[in-house]
């Protein structure tokens, strides 16, 4: 049982540490609205998942005997993020909150799904992250192996989906409030994409541990 409160408290201590995944969120929230952005969380969701059961599958070992994979991940990944910082640098003023708009609602939460997917599984760093963390937490005695991978998989993607829930929110509730200050909005885009371009940036750089 301690195991898994020390657990929880390191999803926690990596949740609320900034990252491209929080920043696109809030993005997400303050542009397109509480539904666009908890659709972002789904994403999200599934990726973390993805990396769960590659990582038990051991893409990491592949990573390791074959650094070009990694780096060929991290290169996409590292592009998809600037791609997505310079789409939030040029985005427009958010719409006036008196003037209706017709937008097409399945569609965009699609884009969203597909946008949070993608950001977190082009990634490599998050399924290092589940491949270093999930062992440390696997118990000898316990049960099997595979069934306390699982568990603890399914704990990552529903911690995650939490924080990211909130994150939306959060996302959502600043976008209301940007609604009354263009100038509040200007300095949202920028600061959001810049740092989404630093991510970008930073991922070019690193190297596999």
């Amino acid at each position: 049982m301690t195991s898994i409160w020390l657990f929880f408290l390191a999803l926690a201590v990596v949740f609320l540490l900034p990252g491209p995944d929080m920043i696109l969120l809030l993005q997400t929230g303050a542009r397109q609205g509480r539904g666009a952005a908890l659709a972002t969380a789904v994403g999200l969701a599934i990726a973390r998942g993805c990396h769960v059961a590659l990582a038990a599958l051991g893409l990491a070992a592949l990573f390791k005997a074959a650094p070009w994979t990694f780096d060929l991940v991290r290169l996409a990944g590292a592009a998809y993020l600037l791609w997505i910082g310079i789409q939030c640098l040029r985005s427009s003023l958010l719409p006036n909150l008196n003037t209706p708009a017709v937008t097409n609602t399945q569609g965009q939460w699609r884009e969203a799904i597909r946008r949070g997917l993608l950001t977190n599984l082009l990634n490599p760093k998050a399924l290092l992250f589940c491949s270093v963390l999930l062992p440390q937490f696997i118990v000898n005695d316990g049960a099997a192996v595979l069934t306390q991978f699982a568990t603890l998989g399914v704990l990552l993607v529903g911690v995650g989906l939490l924080f990211d829930s909130a994150y939306a929110l959060t996302g959502a509730a600043l976008g209301r409030w940007l609604q009354h200050s263009p100038t509040a909005q200007r300095v949202q885009q920028w600061l959001f994409g810049s740092l989404l371009i630093g991510f970008a940036v930073r991922l070019t750089f690193i190297q596999q541990a």
